[in-house]
C-alpha cells in the first residue's frame, strides 16, 4: 500500500448513521482502500486532518448485485472505516 494518504482515505461517508457516530461518539464514517490495514487508516487521518485517533474500526462491505437476467452485474466490494477521535478533535470536511 502506498503511503500517500489521499490513495488510502478515498471520500467521507455522510449518512443518518455515521451522523449518529459523529454526535454520540465523536466518530467519523470513511471509504478507504480495500488493502488498507488499520495502522495505516490511523495514519492517513492523523495527516490529512492534523487531528488524534484514538480508535480504529473497519468492515468490508460485499458489493450488491444490480439488474436481473443476463444483464446482472456486481457493484465492486469496498471497505468502510469508523475512526473515533480524541476528545475535543474535530474533522472539517469541507
Amino acid at each position: 500500500m502506498t503511503a500517500d494518504p489521499r490513495r488510502i482515505i478515498l471520500r467521507p461517508l455522510i449518512t443518518e448513521k455515521g451522523t449518529d457516530i459523529t454526535t454520540d461518539h465523536n466518530g467519523y464514517t470513511f471509504a478507504v482502500a480495500r488493502k488498507a490495514n488499520k495502522v495505516q487508516i490511523r495514519q492517513a487521518i492523523e495527516q490529512l486532518f492534523d487531528v488524534s485517533v484514538t480508535q480504529v474500526r473497519t468492515m468490508t462491505r460485499i458489493g450488491k448485485i444490480k439488474g436481473r437476467g443476463p444483464r446482472a452485474s456486481k457493484k465492486p466490494n469496498w471497505k468502510r472505516a469508523i475512526v473515533t477521535l480524541a476528545e475535543g478533535d474535530v474533522v472539517e470536511f469541507l
